[in-house]
């Protein structure tokens, strides 16, 4: 399906949030004001969502408009890669989340593995850095860029958290269902690359 309308829109939305940031003239804002309101407009048509909801999730940031980081620990045992179902679709994903302010990736990545996953990890080093309209995702209203960041166990044990409901190791060739709005399968089985390679280079785009 052609989604032009989707960049589209997320583009309007970023150069209106960007004048809005800058503009001194009171004339420009009620232009950019307008662009804002035909990129929710946009949204509301094709996607059939209200929108005061898409003003409230969509189009509510202020400042310059840069795009949201979403990163994911990668933790192996015997071989095995450490997968969490999300308690939102059901699937299987890479343990992980939205960047924090105040957080480096580093620590992003463990967090999100211990409160995924019930494991304690220490990082080791990153793996990609994805930007992740090129790869396959369902689309989204957001532009996003995803960190891949290979973590260790350093202790702890399975458990699920708020927002997980099973914990797992799963090969290469035993996949589950995965929720692709995270993570593709392409791109886990460059995660095994990663395994079987230690001296494979960062991945960027």
């Amino acid at each position: 399906m052609n989604h032009r309308w989707l960049e589209w829109a997320k583009q309007i939305q970023a150069i209106a949030q960007t004048g809005l940031a800058y503009t001194k003239d009171v004339y420009d804002r009620e232009r950019f004001e307008e662009l804002r309101q035909m990129s929710i407009d946009i949204l509301a048509h094709y996607t059939e969502t209200d929108s005061g909801k898409i003003k409230l999730t969509f189009a509510s940031d202020t400042g310059y408009a840069t795009p949201k980081v979403d990163i994911r620990g990668v933790v192996f045992r015997d071989g095995k890669l450490l997968l969490v179902r999300e308690k939102h679709d059901g699937a299987w994903a890479l343990p992980g989340g939205w960047a924090d302010i105040g957080l480096s990736p580093s620590e992003i990545a463990v967090k999100e593995i211990k409160e995924e996953s019930g494991f304690d990890a220490a990082p080791v080093r990153l793996l990609a850095v994805l930007d992740k309209k090129f790869h396959g995702h369902p689309p989204e209203p957001y532009h996003v860029y995803k960190l891949f960041i290979q973590c260790e166990i350093t202790g702890g044990s399975a458990k699920t958290g708020v927002e997980t409901s099973a914990v797992g190791f799963f090969g290469e060739d035993e996949l589950p269902v995965l929720s692709v709005e995270r993570n593709t399968e392409a791109q886990l089985r460059t995660m095994f690359e990663f395994l079987r390679d230690p001296d494979k280079p960062v991945i960027l785009d």
